[in-house]
């Protein structure tokens, strides 16, 4: 089949069943000390006024497409005051969304009254204390009162001195709340807020390296690497490209597994690696082959290889003004621009042993070259920086279009390379 018609097949099953006019979201993880998800907060990137936004919002929950991003897990969100008080106990049909509230609610008394009435009747609150106080009820009755009707809190791990943030957390978690750590933006950070009593850490530091001072290879990593850079060889067909994997019966099953998929709705079954390369073309199942080997990497956080595949999606999509060969080695730089997270080593030590394109290695190295714009638009949304600045509402629209695309794509890749043959 032709690379055009094999394009066509691909790209039709990219829309996902999300409202018609995209919400404007990122999904932040919030992970245990084992690195396991316990909720997604979705943060909103305003595209229109709060009226029309929030309505958005609403929909979404109604027609279930905020469950299925959040992949059925518990998901927290904000909505506007407006919003809180009119429309908010829809809530209670969906247990698993919980609301974002600020201590600042505590000075609204209409406010303050209908969320004690939303937690009675069994709304999960948050409530982001961020880096204040913790309020008394001898000396804010109000504040402790909003504490009150919170499962769990949040402090600001950013702003809060390791003293301040200790003693915090251990008197809320005495109180038997669940205590969240936010931006929590580095490893050193983290590795603290580990040995407190927080049931989840937020922040920047999942998608960082770590440093280390000599880095060293697993065999595990070594592994992948391998195979990485045996994908990466040239000259490779489609039966070259089978034999680089005909000892991986793992590999082999789940990317046959995916590609055979309802996701595809292909007209018939491809049997094997070869024929999956011919019809869907050498460069794109060499990606796909390289998604699954990265995917499989069980000793990394299962959101960390999300992202580095939500990553790639996004990259290839926004690369789509390019030629094919271009727009594949988006998705390559894309993949690969959190490959020293992955094997915690730097990055241009990673890259010695892959042989890449210039223009990929310029991208993940220097940040230079056609693909490093398209990477800088994706870190900059999935950081929720574009609700700021000049970006146009159309821009916004179309990363969020993309994103939602790139989160279902990616879910559904890493629910096969999950699987294991019977």
């Amino acid at each position: 089949m032709s690379d055009t018609v094999a394009q066509a097949v691909t790209d039709t099953h990219l829309a996902p069943p999300f409202h018609e006019a995209p919400l404007p979201v990122v999904r932040v993880p919030m992970l245990d000390r084992e690195h396991q998800l316990v909720a997604y907060e979705l943060l909103l990137q305003p595209d229109d006024d709060e009226t029309t936004l929030m309505h958005r919002v609403l929909s979404t929950i109604i027609d279930g497409s905020v469950t299925r991003l959040a992949r059925d897990n518990r998901v927290f969100l904000h909505l506007s005051r407006k919003s809180l008080l009119e429309q908010s106990e829809l809530l209670l049909r969906y247990p698993r969304i919980g609301l974002v509230i600020e201590p600042d609610y505590a000075d609204d008394e209409a406010l303050l009254e209908h969320l004690q009435s939303l937690s009675q009747r069994g709304c999960t609150l948050l409530l982001d204390q961020g880096a204040r106080p913790i309020p008394q009820a001898s000396s804010d009755r109000a504040a402790s009162a909003l504490l009150a009707l919170a499962r769990f809190v949040r402090l600001d791990a950013r702003r809060l001195d390791p003293a301040t943030l200790r003693e915090q957390c251990e008197h809320l978690h005495a109180r038997g709340l669940q205590v969240i750590a936010g931006h929590v933006d580095d490893h050193e950070t983290c590795h603290r807020c580990m040995a407190l009593p927080f049931v989840a850490i937020q922040g920047g530091y999942l998608l960082l390296p770590e440093k280390v001072e000599v880095p060293v290879l697993s065999p595990n990593r070594l592994s992948v690497l391998r195979l990485l850079r045996a994908l990466e060889e040239e000259n490779a067909g489609p039966v070259e490209l089978g034999q680089v994997i005909r000892n991986d019966a793992i590999l082999s099953y789940k990317l046959l597994g995916c590609v055979n998929s309802a996701y595809f709705a292909l007209p018939r079954q491809l049997k094997s690696v070869e024929q999956a390369a011919i019809f869907f073309g050498l460069k794109r199942i060499r990606n796909w082959i390289g998604t699954m080997a990265l995917s499989g990497m069980h000793d990394r956080p299962p959101e960390l290889l999300r992202a580095a595949l939500i990553r790639a999606h996004m990259c290839e999509q926004l690369a789509q003004s390019m030629p094919r060969e271009q727009r594949e080695m988006a998705f390559t730089a894309g993949l690969f621009s959190l490959l020293d997270s992955l094997m915690c080593a730097p990055m241009d030590f990673v890259l010695e042993h892959i042989p890449l394109a210039a223009d990929i290695r310029n991208a993940l190295l220097q940040r230079e070259g056609p693909f490093a714009p398209l990477l800088e638009q994706v870190i900059q949304w999935e950081a929720g920086e574009m609700r700021s600045g000049d970006t146009q509402p159309q821009q916004i629209r179309r990363m969020a279009t993309v994103y939602l695309e790139a989160t279902r794509w990616a879910d559904h890749v890493y629910a096969f390379a999950e699987q294991r043959p019977n």
